[in-house]
């Protein structure tokens, strides 16, 4: 990981959006897009052959492992603590930026996740969190998190794919929502997080107004995300509806300035 690799990482993720806002895409395609940009470090660092040179061009992936912006090297590495990944930070990033549905702050006292299972060898992230999760405190939210971070643990700290973990343990990327759902990898994940799309638009749209806005989205503001995203779907979510939706809506029209 170099500065070279950090810049290449952003330049993607920014060409990414800017070609789906540009081509007027649906917003659910952030999910699930398959292509990207890429320069030669970043290709390297993908593992994509035949790229050469510093331009960034678009390329469409060969499978679905990386597709949409959860594949994408920027949002991996940013969920990821300085030596090794998070389950947890991923799984509360997806909550948050995916479902709209952030868990609320752990409590002050909660002790740094042990390297190993008391008494124990050296263990996997998993079986750590597994101990962790034995706390009822804890599990409320964990729960809810940790196997949504699980679907990513093929990712590195760096967005880079790996079939073991630090400890030479093959990675299992399974996980078991709380209700009842069962996926094993990203693709599985992004099949259940398709089928909760209408929550996805409504976190972008929350989020679009509250930058149109300038302050945090209140109780009042929740009818007007519902019709806004409630008019998209009958254009399929695409970008200039929910924009527009936002422009026109009341909040926007009625907002106050110095």
């Amino acid at each position: 990981f170099d500065d070279g690799l950090r810049e290449a990482l952003l330049r993607e993720t920014g060409l990414f959006l800017e070609s789906q806002l540009r081509e007027d895409r649906s917003v659910v395609e952030l999910l699930t897009a398959d292509y990207t940009f890429v320069n030669e470090r970043l290709a390297r660092h993908y593992g994509i052959e035949n790229v050469y040179g510093s331009r960034f061009r678009r390329v469409v992936w060969d499978d679905t492992r990386r597709r949409g912006l959860l594949g994408q090297g920027s949002i991996l590495t940013v969920t990821s603590l300085a030596t090794r990944t998070s389950p947890v930070v991923r799984g509360k990033w997806i909550l948050e930026n995916i479902l709209g549905t952030p868990p609320p702050p752990p409590p002050p006292d909660v002790p740094e996740l042990p390297e190993r299972v008391a008494g124990g060898p050296v263990s996997s992230v998993r079986e750590r969190l597994e101990e962790h999760r034995e706390n009822p405190v804890c599990a409320s939210c964990h729960s809810r998190m940790d196997p949504l971070g699980f679907a990513l643990e093929n990712f590195d700290a760096v967005g880079k794919w790996r079939d073991t973990d630090a400890s030479h343990t093959p990675i299992d990327a399974s996980g078991i929502l709380p209700d009842g759902t069962m996926f094993a990898g990203l693709p599985e994940l992004r099949e259940v997080l398709l089928g909760r799309r209408v929550e996805f638009v409504r976190t972008v749209t929350e989020k679009l107004l509250t930058y149109a806005l300038g302050r945090g989205v209140e109780f009042h503001d929740r009818p007007a995300i519902r019709a806004i995203v409630r008019d998209a779907a009958l254009d399929d979510y695409r970008w200039s509806s929910v924009i527009l939706g936002v422009a026109r809506s009341l909040p926007f029209q009625m907002r106050r300035s110095e």
